[in-house]
């Protein structure tokens, strides 16, 4: 197992084929693209890679695509995403027998949570996991809020390597930044934000996890390392520049969800022949095509 690193791990897109499988070949191109662009790891099967969408069979098969081909060079995580903690103890095992380096997963979901319940999830899941483990953040798909007691707790019992917070909750990434400090850094503390990722490096945050880092990576990477080196307005302007491209989300104002983004994502990943189609897992409805028009000139531009 690799050292967990410090910098930019972009989540993947799951690329698709025209009948909605896994386009094997593209993720291939993918893994290799974010590599040769300088990505400190790779992140599978999170929201960007459309992971609570896809079978059992289509999560193995990205697992051992991504992590054949990025074979050793960067650390692979992978989402362990699911309703129970039993559940997502199998998703890990899974992933381990593929070679996946962490595991990545959420609070449980469905059922109604308190913070009590989190920490004993995450207990559980660490208890039992083939691999070690991150927590993610992410109340707008798990309609839970990691509380910063919470995660410095797991962090203090040592049931979590690492943090990816995409809440956007900053005045409680500050918090858990700030406790992780003050028990000697046990975690890397991750922001899962595209557009204020160098306000989460200046807070603290150890790097950056940008969906959009799909289509750019080498300009997180650039961001990332101009923060590193004190370089804050440089910083500021590129993040500037990206959050110019992170308009291509709105191109297509009728979709919502991964509809609307990851086909984003993947549109203007087919227009820089990263990937083959744009097409996004069911039941997400396709870009139509005046928006991959605005897509195509923001990309553009952009690239320009």
């Amino acid at each position: 197992m690799q050292a967990f690193p410090s910098g930019v791990i972009p989540p993947l897109v799951t690329p698709l084929t025209v009948d909605r499988d896994v386009d094997v070949e593209a993720l291939e191109r993918l893994v290799n693209f974010q590599i040769d662009s300088g990505v400190h790891g790779l992140f599978a099967l999170g929201s960007s890679g459309e992971v609570s969408f896809l079978t059992d069979v289509q999560r193995d098969t990205v697992v051992q695509t991504v992590v054949a081909s990025a074979d050793g060079r960067v650390p692979v995580l992978v989402g362990a995403i699911d309703t129970s903690a039993a559940r997502i103890v199998e998703q890990i095992s899974r992933a381990a027998d593929r070679g996946a380096d962490y595991a990545v997963t959420t609070a449980p979901f469905y059922a109604k949570i308190n913070q009590r319940d989190i920490l004993d999830h995450f207990r559980h899941v660490a208890g039992h996991s083939a691999l070690p483990v991150v927590a993610y953040d992410i109340p707008v798909a798990v309609h839970s809020k990691l509380a910063p007691t919470t995660v410095l707790t797991l962090a203090e019992e040592r049931a979590i390597v690492a943090l990816k917070d995409s809440s956007g909750v900053q005045a409680q990434f500050r918090e858990v930044v700030m406790g992780n400090r003050e028990l000697g850094r046990p975690l890397k503390i991750f922001t899962g934000t595209e557009v204020v990722a160098d306000a989460d490096l200046l807070i603290g945050a150890d790097g950056i996890v940008p969906g959009l880092g799909n289509v750019d990576p080498a300009s997180y990477g650039e961001l990332y390392n101009l923060l590193a080196a004190g370089q804050w307005e440089e910083g500021r302007i590129l993040q500037d520049r990206l959050v110019h491209l992170f308009r291509i989300i709105n191109a297509d104002e009728s979709l919502t969800g991964p509809a609307q983004a990851i086909g984003a994502f993947k549109e203007a990943m087919r227009l820089r022949d990263i990937i083959t189609t744009s097409v996004t897992a069911a039941p997400s409805t396709l870009l139509s095509e005046p928006a991959k028009k605005t897509i195509s000139t923001i990309v553009t531009a952009h690239f320009a």
